[in-house]
């Protein structure tokens, strides 16, 4: 397999440098990876939300899940974007003419925001005390950041195409 060729721009626009570039990248990981310690951790607490049948564990976990989702998560999500969008824009040739992978990760990005605000319709649905799920469900709802997590990485990494 040849090496792949750098998506780290020597120079780009306006005299930005490279290291600008290295931050960016940082960042960004660092927002990723609080993106989706809470992706992880929200449907987990739905299941315990779901199996709890007294008032102030229901209450307890609504607040919990309420300031993960709003402190937490949405500002990872806007900052997982904004870095990677800012990445991208640096060095777009870079990233779009090396094959697919990257509007294949695009696309999983898509689908992981809309499974965000997924989990923000539930919170609201358990705040409003209207869980029609059992925990079961939430185990299994739990499993979907995984496994789109593992293509994202295989994706960047591998760059199977």
């Amino acid at each position: 397999m040849e090496p792949q060729a750098s998506t780290i721009p020597t120079t780009v626009n306006l005299g930005i440098t490279k290291m600008l570039y290295l931050w960016l990248k940082a960042f960004h990981i660092i927002s990723v990876v609080c993106w989706f310690a809470g992706l992880f951790y929200l449907p987990r607490l739905f299941v315990y939300h779901a199996q709890s049948e007294d008032t102030v564990s229901k209450e307890r976990f609504s607040l919990m899940e309420r300031k993960l989702y709003r402190g937490i998560m949405g500002p990872a999500m806007i900052a997982t974007l904004i870095f990677g969008g800012w990445l991208i824009s640096l060095n777009p040739g870079a990233y779009f003419s090396q094959g697919g992978w990257m509007h294949a990760k695009l696309t999983l990005v898509v689908l992981l925001i809309g499974y965000h605000h997924m989990c923000g319709a539930q919170v609201k649905r358990f705040a409003r005390g209207e869980n029609t799920r059992s925990h079961v469900f939430y185990r299994w709802f739990n499993e979907v950041p995984v496994l789109i997590l593992l293509a994202i990485v295989i994706l960047v990494v591998v760059r199977p195409f």
